[in-house]
């Protein structure tokens, strides 16, 4: 019941921040980022063994581990940016979150670009001539 952990933290860190907000707004935003680097951190444990049975599919199937990798680091780049506009946007800076959120969906497009041309040329090679 580790999302129990989770929302527990989330709250306790909720109700430090509103009653420290009006005082040191700076120490809100500091515990805000704190506990949203805790609750990262508590996850990205469990992404390890997803990882393993990711791998393990992807070696029984036969696909390239480029491809997995490449997979990956798409998703890796979607859940930082996130994680990090979330926490500028924390800080009252949106037009920066916005920036980090473009760049992100940029180097994701960058990093797609080769599993695209695959998949055109597969489905080229299946349409008739």
């Amino acid at each position: 019941m580790e999302i129990i952990q989770i929302v527990g933290l989330g709250l306790i860190a909720t109700i430090l921040i509103l009653i420290v907000k009006e005082q040191k707004p700076l120490f809100a935003f500091l515990i805000a980022t704190t506990a949203g680097i805790l609750i990262f951190m508590f996850v990205i444990g469990k992404i390890g063994a997803v990882l393993q049975v990711l791998e393990r599919m992807a070696q029984s199937s036969g696909m390239d581990e480029i491809h997995l990798k490449t997979i990956l680091k798409i998703i890796g780049i979607a859940y930082i940016a996130e994680f990090g506009a979330q926490i500028v946007r924390d800080a009252g800076q949106d037009s920066i979150a916005s920036k980090i959120e473009l760049a992100g969906k940029v180097l994701i497009l960058v990093l797609a670009v080769p599993i695209i041309s695959i998949i055109i040329e597969t489905v080229l090679k299946l349409l008739p001539v």
